[in-house]
This record gives C-alpha cells, sequence and structure tokens, in this order.
C-alpha cells in the first residue's frame, strides 16, 4: 500500500445501525416523520410516529444512511439526508462513522463500492431485492490517513456543489420549455372550458395518422426497437441486453420518421417518432403510425407529449391487468382523440420555436452528464489510492 494507507473492511470504519419496522398501526397523523426509502429518492410525503423513538432510530440532518433494499440502480446506496428529524424505517441503516473517519469522505467510499454490494443482492419481492449486513461491513476500503480523508472530501463537495448547480438549471429549463410549449400549443386542445376561437383546424389522431403493418422480413434481434418515456431506441441499448422473442416473424417493421406507440403505456409518454438511421423492428403488440402529409412530424411531437394530449391518453385508457399497474388505450378511442391543427406555416413556427429551448435544455444536459462522468473517474482515482492529494 501507498505510504499511510491501509486496506480495511467497512466494518472497521463505522457502524452499521437498522430502523424500525413501523407497521400502518404506528403511522399518526403527527410527531416524528418515518424516513423510508422512497424519501431517500426525494418524495416529501411521510407517515409520522408520536410513540417513543430509541435513539437508534434517531436520524437528524446531516445524517449519513445507507438503504440495502429496494431496486437495483434506483433505491441502493448511501445518501446524506438533507432534513428533517425523524425515525428511520426498516431497510435502511443509519452509518456512524468511527474515530478518524471523515463522514463526507465515508459517503464517497460508500457510494463507490455500492455497485460491488449490489452484486450481492437476493430477490425477496417481484424486482425488490435486497443484501445482507455482511454483503456491505466486508467490502475492502482503500484509508488514507484523516487529513486525507478530509482533502479527498473537500475535492468531492466542490464537484457535488457543481453538479446541484447544474441539476437546478436543468431544471429551470425543464419548467421553462414546458411552459413555452404549453402557451403555444393551447390552442390545439379541443375539449375544456373557456375555449377560445381559432383559425386551428378540428382534427383527430385517427385522421392525422396511417397505421402501418409490415411483418419482419429479414431483421433480426439487434434490429428491435422499444417504446419508452418519450425514448425510441434499440432494445439492447434500453434494457442492456435484448428480451425480443426468438421468433421475430410477426414483428412489425418501423423506418425512421415512423410514428410509434405502446397501447398498454401510452398514458405515461410511452409515443414518440422513431429517428434511428435505419429500419427496426418493434413488438407485434405496439402500433407504427405514418404522420398525414399536411402535418409537420416537429410539431406532432411536441404535440404528443403536451400536457393535454397526456391527460387524454390517461383517461382514455382502461385497466390492462389485474394489478393495474398498465393500462390499455384501445384503437377506436386513440383514433376518437380531437386536437385543433394549425396551418403549415403555423406548425413551422412554433416547431422551430421549442427548438430552441430544447436546445438550449439538451446543451444542459450534456454537461451534466459529463460533470458526473467526469468525478466517477475522479471518485475512482481519489477512493483507490491512485492519485494522491496534498494536505
Amino acid at each position: 500500500m501507498r505510504n499511510g494507507h491501509r486496506r480495511v473492511p467497512l466494518s472497521e470504519l463505522c457502524r452499521f445501525m437498522n430502523g424500525n419496522g413501523f407497521r400502518p398501526s404506528d403511522w399518526k397523523p403527527s410527531g416524528l416523520p418515518i424516513i423510508r426509502i422512497q424519501n431517500l429518492n426525494g418524495s416529501k410525503s411521510f407517515n409520522y410516529f408520536n410513540g417513543a423513538a430509541r435513539d437508534e432510530w434517531i436520524v437528524e440532518p446531516g445524517d449519513l444512511l445507507f438503504a440495502w433494499a429496494g431496486v437495483k440502480g434506483v433505491s441502493f446506496g448511501p445518501t446524506i439526508w438533507p432534513g428533517p428529524k425523524g425515525v428511520l424505517n426498516q431497510h435502511i441503516y443509519r452509518v456512524v462513522p468511527n474515530k478518524g473517519v471523515d463522514s463526507y469522505w465515508l459517503y464517497a467510499a460508500l457510494r463507490l463500492v455500492t455497485s460491488r454490494i449490489e452484486t450481492k443482492a437476493h430477490g425477496f419481492k417481484s424486482s425488490l431485492v435486497h443484501v445482507h449486513k455482511e454483503d456491505i461491513t466486508r467490502q475492502m476500503i482503500n484509508l488514507p490517513p484523516l487529513p486525507e480523508q478530509r482533502k479527498i472530501a473537500e475535492i468531492l463537495r466542490t464537484w457535488d456543489l457543481a453538479i446541484e448547480s447544474l441539476e437546478e438549471l436543468r431544471s429551470a429549463k425543464e419548467q421553462r420549455f414546458q411552459g413555452v410549449a404549453q402557451r403555444l400549443l393551447a390552442p390545439s386542445r379541443a375539449i375544456g372550458k373557456d375555449l377560445l376561437p381559432t383559425a386551428w383546424t378540428p382534427f383527430t389522431l385517427g385522421e392525422a395518422f396511417i397505421e402501418r403493418q409490415d411483418r419482419n422480413g429479414h431483421l433480426d434481434a439487434e434490429d428491435v426497437v422499444t417504446v419508452g418515456k418519450y425514448a425510441i431506441r434499440n432494445q439492447s441499448e434500453h434494457f442492456n441486453r435484448s428480451v425480443a422473442s426468438k421468433d421475430l416473424s410477426n414483428y412489425w417493421t418501423i423506418s425512421p420518421g415512423d410514428f410509434v406507440y405502446d397501447p398498454m403505456s401510452v398514458y405515461y409518454g410511452a409515443i414518440g417518432r422513431y429517428s434511428g438511421d435505419a429500419d427496426g423492428l418493434v413488438s407485434p403488440a405496439y402500433r407504427v403510425l405514418r404522420l398525414d402529409k399536411g402535418i409537420l412530424p416537429e410539431f406532432m411531437e411536441h404535440l404528443l407529449r403536451s400536457h393535454h394530449m397526456r391527460f387524454l391518453f390517461e383517461t382514455r385508457s382502461s385497466q390492462g391487468n389485474k394489478e393495474g399497474k398498465r393500462r390499455l388505450l384501445q384503437r377506436g378511442e386513440f383514433e376518437s382523440i380531437e386536437f385543433f391543427l394549425p396551418s403549415l406555416k403555423r406548425q413551422q413556427v412554433i416547431a422551430d420555436g421549442l427548438a430552441i429551448f430544447e436546445s438550449d435544455l439538451a446543451d444542459t444536459e450534456f454537461l451534466l452528464d459529463r460533470l458526473n462522468l467526469q468525478k466517477r473517474g475522479l471518485m475512482q482515482k481519489l477512493l483507490t489510492g491512485t492519485w494522491r492529494v496534498k494536505c
């Protein structure tokens, strides 16, 4: 090991104190908020506990927590709790650093090894998984002297602050884009109160689109495209693997510029235009559409993502399975949805205007992705001791 560094298990650096299994009968309208995994992911919705809380359940703002159950890549891992003071639910550890261990450095070290910890995860409910305490505590960490830990923490905090600032800017630009889109597309709304008369022409989605049903002739699994929330892309890229059927003969062919939607998921955004470079395949459960020549594709893309269209997709969809997790939009319901369409010239003006705001938002998202990538590389170098810092 490098001078002053030691290789130690996490069990020598901190204590992991589990939360309590609060039951619905423990929930009260007031008291200390019960901190659950969804709260670590940003939810502001709390249940409350007003009984006698043990010291090990109490969480103060700034405490280090570690979720050891949930969905891989989503719920696992460390969090510095931003507040308020509360009591800790089960499936989350409160992590207490030992003497000589910097709290923020430990948080960064836990983030670095989370992917390793997740490989030990076991399923206990559908997609939900958990790990045993030993899967965390036996992870080996490169431990530098305390002054070097603090310096590393200071450096990583700088990146975190920059990322937080850029995330706030991205959020503001997203809100601005959505606000401008809502204003420009407002005349398209065909139902509702206080509709103002416009020169826009009444239309239905059935009149705007022609369904395309071309069966696969020669394409294979590498060409399969999936339809996610406003994301139409290659299936292996979306899932990091192919989940297509072995027999692709009944899949639909889709060409660049075609529109496509998943009738079982369109209510939450599974609709859009395919922008691939070559023909692809989509599940026979999807619907592939060709747009009428009198409608600008860029305009229709924005219209389909508008608040009003999303509302109509949701209200026209019916429960699609027993669990109610998916909802079906029947073909007739989709085709009967009404909207107002402006002239082709006005469509172009609206699409061009929204493209400016969309491009500005994309630039910020690109910078944020680069900054996060840079920070991951920096963490790898600093926390493994590959790079040393001067104290």
